[in-house]
């Protein structure tokens, strides 16, 4: 069953790019132990929400607004799409990742096929 893994940071925690992600061993050995068991199926590192852009569209106006669209104390920092055999195992992977281990959360949501 597939799951994406919403890798979610707090606000003020610390923010890594691709780069330090890559030299960083709690990441590699994380991403390593995923890739080698080949559990991995897409995912991306996203820039802070503070570079999103929000469209709404009311009747046939679209309206833009920077950054997200709540406050909150997290926010998306990266989506990984898992194949696994069942929720508890998705489970048990989000629970090693190391932005979970860091103050951070991983959401576990099944994805429709």
């Amino acid at each position: 069953m597939k799951y994406a893994l919403l890798i979610c940071t707090p606000v003020d925690g610390e923010e890594l790019g691709p780069a330090e992600i890559a030299d960083d061993p709690r990441f590699t050995s994380y991403i390593d132990e995923v890739r080698g068991r080949d559990l991995m199926r897409g995912g991306a590192r996203l820039r802070p929400s503070t570079d999103a852009t929000t469209v709404r569209v009311q009747g046939d106006e679209v309206l833009l607004s920077d950054g997200p669209f709540v406050e909150s104390k997290e926010y998306v920092a990266g989506i990984d799409i898992i194949e696994v055999a069942d929720l508890d195992e998705a489970i048990s992977l989000a629970s090693r990742h190391p932005a979970a281990l860091a103050g951070g959360s991983v959401e576990v949501r099944p994805v429709w096929e």
